[in-house]
């Protein structure tokens, strides 16, 4: 078995003064780790290994803890909390930053809706850290900035081949440039939200193709705007 990366000094002192917040502050807000570890949903231990160190806080679960103790990132984290800025100033705040690329050093990013998605460049469509209900981890390098869809309807559900079938995650990535056969997430000039699709180029045509032979293909030529790439699929059972 792999032996444990230990965690840095930076992140040790995060630890640290998160713990020493949590104490001071647990009893005239009566938070338990019970509660907080409900939030998260994991166990109590786990949340006892983020409070002393055995395993690194994300900004994930620092907007969690920051979240039940009434207090800003920063007052434990400041790298952390220089995370979720660069996050919350992106055009719609719907990703975190995924930083450097560290191999087996899983990050987390937010699930988001398709509107959200569609919505990359609106100012006026921002979501904030505690607006994002869901977020899951993934080691996949990530080249610019990351968010999870779920998959609805059966126009990614092919008979033969790659298919992605209703409710499925879908990791994408901002900083990919599409090239033919991706998949993509894809927003059409017509549109109000973003669509999952297969990108493809043919004698100088391009267009979105559903996996889903029923589905006609979607002729593209300046109407669309290529959002993320798909890097990675995942099926929650429970």
């Amino acid at each position: 078995m792999e032996k444990k990366k230990p965690l840095t000094t930076e992140q040790l002192e995060d630890a640290k003064r998160l713990k020493a917040l949590y104490e001071s502050k647990k009893k005239s807000l009566g938070v338990t780790q019970q509660q907080i570890a409900d939030e998260l949903d994991i166990t109590q231990g786990a949340v006892g290994h983020y409070l002393n160190g055995r395993n690194a806080l994300n900004v994930a679960v620092a907007s969690i803890f920051a979240k039940t103790l009434q207090v800003p990132i920063s007052d434990f984290s400041p790298a952390l909390a220089s995370d979720a800025s660069s996050y919350a100033s992106t055009a719609d705040a719907n990703v975190t930053y995924a930083g450097p690329y560290e191999p087996g050093a899983g990050r987390s990013y937010p699930v988001i809706s398709l509107v959200k998605a569609g919505a990359w460049d609106d100012a006026d469509e921002l979501l904030t850290l505690d607006q994002i209900d869901e977020w899951y981890e993934s080691d996949v390098k990530i080249m610019g900035q990351a968010f999870w869809l779920r998959v609805e309807g059966v126009s990614m559900t092919a008979p033969t081949g790659i298919s992605v079938p209703d409710g499925t995650l879908v990791l994408f990535d901002t900083g990919r440039e599409a090239v033919n056969g991706n998949l993509v997430v894809a927003k059409l000039d017509s549109d109000n939200k973003a669509t999952f699709k297969q990108y493809l180029e043919d004698s100088g045509i391009r267009m979105l193709k559903a996996l889903n032979p029923v589905w006609p293909p979607i002729q593209i030529n300046g109407n669309c705007r290529i959002i993320a790439v798909a890097v990675q699929t995942m099926m929650r059972l429970v």
